[in-house]
């Protein structure tokens, strides 16, 4: 049998970011399909008109530092940072609300830095940050899900978005917030009050934190990333609301399950803390790292000023990285301990 003659290079052809990006976008599928289901088309809304945004953002940005606009707009980057910005916004969100989000996370908190592999911050989750800071009160209009109110239609959700006013949209707490504003009912009691509770956590939020669960699985098969910053995470908050859990009174901070299914844990888990750029670059590192997360959100859920913390807590972790990976820096080949490059030595 003859062999093939091939000279070098040896690599294929094909952009690994784009891949990689196609593959994240896929991975979110089970999750709006989810919110779909159960708050409505405002989500799905909200990512094609993020998409957009997002698109041109880049390209403008791209154009003002003379780069190459087919290539870094095939990248698919720029949809992920704004799907996953509109995946953790409210359904049915002004126009406006995911221009300033969008418009953010692309030019500042990334092109400023110097684009896609320069950014020391998560983008989606700075512009997640300031639309929080800024807008608290549209940050907090989530509609009921399925079965504690009706669910909005296609209309709705498309009056929501570029007519707002126009729009008669009815708005509850999140079981996050329900649960930390409580301090009367018993955990029993407030599950019997309130229909936006589920089995385990809030209504709906149950099986949202599951198919993004799903979705994170999934590429963890596929070897997007590895398992360590979001099992460590999901550990260390489990343990965290464990170790606090007092059975169920009325300080009650909530149970593991309850934490582990609520708000956007499982999204933040395998979306936002798996991101390769901003989180720590070793196995220990990201041990350590995502470990941490998981306690600044519980810390930030049951102690702070904002029911849901993935965003806060991620960005704290972002500052800590640079510093993660200098400590844990793995076994130089050879050598009983890492090498410190900066003091010299023998080569």
């Amino acid at each position: 049998m003859a062999l093939v003659r091939i000279t070098s290079p040896h690599a294929q052809g094909q952009n690994r970011t784009a891949s990689v990006m196609q593959s994240v976008l896929l991975a979110t599928v089970p999750g709006v399909v989810v919110m779909t289901h159960f708050f409505g088309f405002g989500t799905l809304a909200n990512i094609l008109w993020g998409g957009l945004l997002a698109l041109l953002f880049e390209a403008c940005a791209l154009k003002l530092r003379k780069r190459p606009l087919g290539f870094y707009l095939r990248d698919y980057s720029a949809l992920v940072t704004s799907t996953l910005l509109c995946i953790a916004l409210p359904p049915y969100a002004p126009w406006w609300l995911i221009v300033v989000g969008v418009g953010i996370a692309i030019l500042l908190a990334k092109h400023l830095y110097g684009g896609l592999g320069y950014n020391p911050f998560n983008p989606a989750m700075v512009g997640y940050v300031v639309l929080l800071i800024s807008f608290p009160v549209q940050m907090t209009a989530w509609a009921p899900p399925r079965g504690a109110g009706e669910v909005p239609g296609l209309l709705d959700a498309v009056q929501a978005l570029f007519t707002p006013a126009a729009y008669d949209g009815v708005t509850m707490a999140t079981p996050l917030d329900v649960l930390k504003q409580n301090n009367s009912l018993l955990i029993e009691d407030l599950w019997a009050a309130n229909p936006q509770f589920g089995r385990w956590a809030g209504k709906g939020w149950e099986w949202v934190n599951m198919a993004f669960l799903a979705g994170g699985a999934w590429l963890l098969y596929k070897r997007i990333f590895t398992w360590h910053a979001p099992v460590a995470m999901l550990a260390s908050l489990a343990l965290m609301s464990a170790l606090f859990y007092d059975g169920g009174s009325s300080a009650s901070g909530g149970s593991p399950l309850f934490h582990l299914l609520s708000g956007a844990t499982m999204f933040g888990a395998f979306f936002i803390v798996t991101d390769p750029v901003t989180s720590a670059v070793s196995l220990r590192g990201r041990l350590i790292y995502g470990a941490l997360i998981g306690v600044l959100v519980y810390l930030i859920r049951v102690w702070g000023n904002y029911p849901d913390a993935i965003a806060f807590a991620v960005l704290i972790m972002n500052f800590a990285a640079p510093f993660i990976d200098h400590y844990t820096q793995p076994r130089t080949y050879g050598h009983s301990k890492p090498r410190d490059n900066s003091q010299g030595g023998e080569s």
